[in-house]
């Protein structure tokens, strides 16, 4: 390792990691060039999975010390979005100084200061890796760094390399790797992308606002009736999205079912939440053009009795069920690439090894 220049490779993978990376260099320039101004740093951002899944941290280390070698670093740091566990509990990062590689599995640190908690995590594990090398001279310009390393997490385990590595609790630590699942698979971007179901649902609710049936079929069904179809319609079109699109992740390895079911509960609740913002979108749009569609003496006819502002509510909402289940039609005519950006594995299929500047 050059005492003068010491780069750092940053992989990082597909989609929300690589969102962070450029970001995420900047951080780690200033912060280490703050602690240790001899050393001249140097970043190199690539975006790559480096493995397909279900995978372990065994075989990202291996993947990244084949890049590191090839692009001639002195170290690299991976940010994954892999749910990597040990032992039932999820692994927050590994520091490997026999290989110079880093692991961050950035699902593991949840949804919230995401960035504040990367940059914490990737310095402590630039801290560690120098801290165990042979050079003194550079081990001694990064004592400084020493209080990032308590940040990562209070369970540090021995890696099968020598390394460190560092998991969270069981119950809380699952919980927030499986909400930064699905903050990494961007619920929202899906129910953008939804254009052809949402063209058939906003044309199932305008027919369902202007049909007499419905408003009298909305005043007769009470409120759990109700409930009930709005959750019908959210599991329909979700079931259609999911078999559709074959989102629905299988493998006949063994080790690898933990990872696929946090895979597949990762998907199901992406495209819960994506179907949800739909139905959100629907209901409000619904209640805003009901009593310009249907003025309430025409609605007072149609249902027998003196309209009150809970009449809407319910025609509303039962038409956005309604619409709801119209847009599973729709859903249908989506093309694949649109409905497998919600399956977790889907960005790992990307195209590999695209430097960024």
């Amino acid at each position: 390792m050059s005492a003068d220049e010491v780069v750092i490779g940053i992989i990082s993978a597909p989609g929300a990691a690589t969102e962070l990376s450029s970001v995420l260099a900047d951080d780690l320039h200033a912060e280490l060039s703050f602690h240790v101004p001899t050393v001249r740093w140097r970043e190199a951002i690539v975006v790559d999975a480096l493995v397909h899944p279900p995978s372990d941290d065994a075989a990202l280390v291996d993947a990244a010390r084949d890049r590191l070698l090839k692009e001639g670093w002195d170290l690299v740091v991976c940010v994954t979005d892999l749910p990597l566990q040990a032992h039932r509990r999820p692994v927050v990062a590994h520091a490997s100084p026999l290989h110079g590689v880093a692991l961050v599995c950035l699902p593991a640190l949840g949804a919230v200061g995401l960035r504040r908690r990367t940059r914490d995590t990737v310095v402590g594990l630039v801290r560690t890796l120098l801290g165990d090398t042979a050079d003194g001279d550079i081990s001694g310009r990064v004592a400084g760094l020493g209080r990032r390393a308590s940040q990562l997490g209070r369970n540090q385990q021995p890696g099968e390399d020598g390394g460190v590595m560092f998991t969270a609790r069981v119950l809380s630590g699952n919980l927030r790797l499986l909400t930064g699942m699905i903050r990494a698979n961007q619920p929202w971007r899906l129910a953008i992308g939804l254009s052809r179901a949402l063209t058939a649902a906003l044309a199932t609710a305008v027919l369902a606002l202007v049909t007499p049936d419905i408003w009298q079929l909305s005043a007769a069904l009470g409120w759990i009736r109700l409930s009930a179809i709005g959750l019908g319609s959210l599991a329909g079109i979700t079931i259609a999205l999911i078999a559709g699109a074959g989102l629905w992740e299988r493998t006949s390895h063994p080790a690898g079912r933990k990872q696929v079911t946090l895979f597949n509960l990762a998907t199901t609740a992406t495209v819960v939440l994506g179907v949800l913002f739909l139905y959100v979108a629907l209901l409000l749009l619904a209640l805003a053009t009901s009593p310009i569609l249907v003025p309430a003496q025409l609605l007072e006819e149609g249902i027998g009795h003196a309209v009150r502002a809970g009449d809407y509510v319910k025609l509303a909402w039962l038409t956005s069920s309604l619409a709801t289940l119209g847009g599973a039609l729709g859903a249908g005519l989506e093309s694949d690439d649109v409905v497998r950006a919600a399956a977790y594995t889907y960005r790992q299929e990307s195209p590999q090894s695209r430097p960024q500047e």
